[in-house]
């Protein structure tokens, strides 16, 4: 079976949906989430044989993710403890419409240490040696320092020389970086080494000024990359690859709970189907309909129950 891995950051998540300010009772929903994360859950609750590479530390919190995520039968033999550090925590709030706001506090996480010490990073070369994929985004690259990204480059550059694949999402966080002409440093970096990029196109506007959801595909192809899928919020996907390109229509949703790890749940959706070996439309398709599920749930990983059922699709 094939085995696929993500890696980036898991944080602790409080989420309050009940609009701008916390309830008289200062209620919440006590849960957890992280873009590389939600996408390895999926994954796994998809069929695919996932595993999640991380850091969290030796305290009772870490020790639940652990475990909650082993349920979900996310592989756990990648992720390294730290006996000083914690995992992050962020809360999200989300207004009428479903749009969020987020406040972190993940400064000194687990995950940030050990990501940001190219010899850990370097170790990393024994995680991806048996792996068919490797999945990230732009958000675990800005966890990095500049010698720990040196370090996961040349990693990266053996391992796919020996066979690893690579699927990416761009994920631009502006408040992620010191500016935005170290994220598209590192960005560009990367796009030769892909196989599957799957980036939202506000975030590409920002970051690279295209013009178009057409623009954007485009100049990923023109890197190299065989495989774009373009993330349009309502408009749906545009999925290029060598044999087709167009649109792909997204599942109409009434009332938007809480957007979020939508995008992370198309990731998932697309990334199985294709593994499984459907086309690329086939494949968007399913990602729009598992989307459309997370965003009328509260937080980024919706109840097992409520996952859509597949049967009867082509």
């Amino acid at each position: 079976m094939m085995k696929v891995a993500a890696l980036g950051e898991c944080m602790l998540e409080i989420s309050n949906a009940q609009g701008p300010h916390l309830s008289k009772d200062m209620s919440c929903r006590f849960s957890y989430g992280g873009d590389t994360l939600n996408t390895a859950i999926y994954l796994a609750r998809l069929g695919v044989q996932a595993s999640y590479i991380t850091a969290l530390g030796h305290d009772t919190y870490s020790d639940w993710l652990l475990t909650e995520w082993q349920s979900e039968g996310l592989a756990t033999h990648a992720v390294d403890r730290s006996r000083d550090l914690l995992p992050g925590l962020y809360m999200i709030q989300t207004d009428a419409t479903g749009e969020r706001s987020f406040q972190y506090w993940r400064a000194q996480s687990a995950a940030r240490a050990f990501f940001s010490d190219p010899n850990q990073v370097a170790g990393l070369a024994t995680a991806l040696a048996d792996l068919d994929w490797l999945y990230f985004s732009g958000i675990s690259l800005s966890l990095m320092s500049e010698e720990a990204f040196e370090a996961f480059l040349m990693v990266l550059k053996a391992a796919c020389q020996k066979g690893l694949k690579i699927a990416f999402d761009s994920n631009y966080r502006p408040k992620n970086w010191p500016n935005a002409a170290a994220a598209k440093w590192r960005y560009i970096a990367i796009f030769g080494l892909c196989q599957i990029v799957l980036p939202t196109f506000t975030d590409e506007a920002q970051l690279f000024q295209d013009g178009s959801v057409e623009q954007c595909a485009a100049r990923y192809r023109d890197l190299g990359v065989a495989e774009v899928v373009v993330k349009a919020d309502v408009q749906g996907a545009y999925v290029v690859d060598a044999e087709t390109s167009g649109w792909v229509p997204a599942v109409p949703v009434q009332k938007v709970l809480d957007a979020t790890g939508a995008g992370d749940a198309f990731n998932a959706a697309y990334l199985a189907s294709r593994f499984d070996g459907a086309n690329v439309q086939y494949s968007a398709s399913r990602g729009h309909r598992l989307a459309a599920e997370v965003i009328q749930h509260p937080g980024a990983i919706i109840p097992l129950t409520a996952m859509p059922d597949e049967r009867g699709t082509v």
